[in-house]
């Protein structure tokens, strides 16, 4: 089983294998909060290539969290799976779109501290999170992406469930991801050092590839 000393070596070995994008002036590393955004911060850095935060909230279904029935994200973006999201109630859609819209809009207010809106007209995008269990946000942020303008998406994660996988081969344009080990675990066992990421590193890291 590969284990990676923290998010920071996982950043390292993803960073090898996408030297193709290096240096290209339409792309941009995205890092889904709050631990992706620490395995983004190395990527960026040794493609030479600019980093932000991609803030999404999966949109769940109420008596089931992990499955979700669409999701939510800067400006406005909403997505909805509508075989999904029609099975619920207009009560129980609000409910929860107005818990994950608070708490969307809070992080955005944190994260971005005064940097303009995020536009990815025209990017390629390289969505970085520190694993898939489900995949489900991760799949939320490649709709989120192209919502707002992406013209290429692609996944980078260290590690993932092959059902995971296989879900975003399928909604994305590429999708590194050197290990889906087929007795998958949580995402932590694949790490030494699985700390929660705080906003505090969020932010620190956001300032530090500013």
């Amino acid at each position: 089983m590969t284990t990676y000393r923290d998010r920071a070596e996982a950043g390292r070995m993803l960073a090898d294998r996408l030297t193709d994008l290096a240096g290209r002036p339409e792309v941009v590393v995205l890092g889904l909060v709050r631990g992706g955004v620490l395995v983004a911060q190395v990527i960026a850095e040794r493609l030479g290539v600019p980093m932000d935060v991609l803030v999404v909230r999966k949109l769940g279904v109420p008596w089931a969290p992990e499955v979700a029935y669409g999701a939510l994200g800067p400006g406005g973006v909403q997505v909805l799976n509508e075989m999904v999201a029609g099975r619920l109630s207009e009560a129980d859609r609000a409910e929860v779109r107005q818990r994950e819209q608070a708490e969307l809009d809070r992080r955005e207010s944190r994260y971005r501290a005064g940097r303009p809106p995020l536009d990815l007209t025209g990017k390629t995008a390289v969505i970085v999170d520190d694993g898939l269990a489900t995949g489900a946000t991760a799949r939320a942020a490649v709709q989120v992406a192209r919502h707002l303008g992406a013209a290429r998406v692609v996944v980078a994660v260290p590690v993932g469930s092959r059902e995971a996988y296989e879900m975003l081969v399928a909604e994305s344009d590429q999708v590194v991801c050197p290990d889906t080990p087929p007795d998958f675990a949580a995402v932590g066992a694949y790490y030494d050092d699985f700390h929660e990421v705080s906003d505090d590193e969020v932010t620190a890291a956001l300032t530090t590839t500013a």
